[in-house]
């Protein structure tokens, strides 16, 4: 089960709950300061009024985050990653969550198309940032700079910070997936306030995964994300180990122990 870690006398400890949100579970971390972030199948859509389970994405996701957040830290992005723990859990830091989603996009899809009636799959003459707060009872509705500094979501400095952070790991993610033959058409990311005394420095949190980004193949278009389920096209599990498997993260044979255990035993005979 979630949440257990090995204690000094290789007991199962269990740590306390601090939050349960869609596709993860955050509990009490090791050392103050410290969150473990456990990775669910769980997935919803449309603000939660859709939901189901993808086999094995808690897993695939919790690989792929680590793998993205590693390497933005070496490229000086500062983010909440500390290390991964086992296949559905990772060591964080803990933080004041902005309540803001800042959502990046490179081409016209999803709720940009439906809102401005822009063809989905047009590129973007510029990359857009859209704002919404974070707020599943209201829908994360849309916000503009204006409301952030109204209602003091976060400081003019702070957004100063988050908007140059967006365009770097923008920047960044654009020319990994190219490199692995996928288009970065949107993706989402949130941020958190970290405090040394009374300075409060912003990083990324949360995950970058295909829960939360819209990826194309570069050739046919094809949909490997959440929109999979969104859509009900089927084939979810499958186009996430897609998206692991080109970014270099599936060894080869390593697949189906990884998301189909049961038809993993079969096979073995167990």
């Amino acid at each position: 089960p979630p949440g257990l870690l090995y204690s000094g006398d290789m007991r199962m400890a269990r740590r306390r709950q601090i939050y349960e949100g869609k596709a993860k579970i955050l509990y009490e971390g090791p050392e103050p300061g410290t969150l473990i972030q456990y990775f669910k199948d769980d997935a919803t859509a449309f603000n939660a009024q859709k939901k189901g389970t993808i086999n094995g994405k808690g897993v695939l996701n919790n690989r792929i985050s680590e793998h993205i957040f590693t390497l933005l830290d070496a490229i000086g992005v500062p983010t909440h990653f500390i290390r991964r723990l086992n296949m559905r859990e990772q060591l964080i830091r803990q933080v004041e969550i902005v309540p803001i989603e800042v959502v990046v996009r490179n081409i016209a899809a999803g709720s940009l198309s439906k809102r401005l009636g822009i063809e989905e799959g047009t590129k973007l003459p510029r990359t857009i940032i859209e704002y919404y707060y974070k707020d599943d009872a209201l829908g994360d509705p849309m916000i503009s700079d204006e409301h952030i500094a109204a209602f003091g979501w976060a400081s003019q400095e702070e957004m100063h910070d988050i908007a140059d952070l967006a365009i770097r790991v923008n920047d960044f993610l654009t020319g990994l997936f190219a490199g692995v033959g996928i288009k970065l058409v949107d993706f989402k990311l949130e941020f958190g306030r970290i405090w040394d005394n009374d300075y409060g420095r912003i990083i990324l949190a949360d995950e970058i995964s295909p829960d939360g980004c819209r990826l194309w193949d570069m050739d046919t278009n094809e949909k490997m994300d959440k929109d999979r389920f969104r859509r009900d096209l089927g084939g979810e599990a499958e186009a996430y180990q897609e998206v692991a498997r080109r970014l270099g993260l599936m060894p080869e044979g390593e697949d189906s122990a990884v998301l189909d255990l049961d038809s993993h035993r079969k096979r073995r005979g167990k």
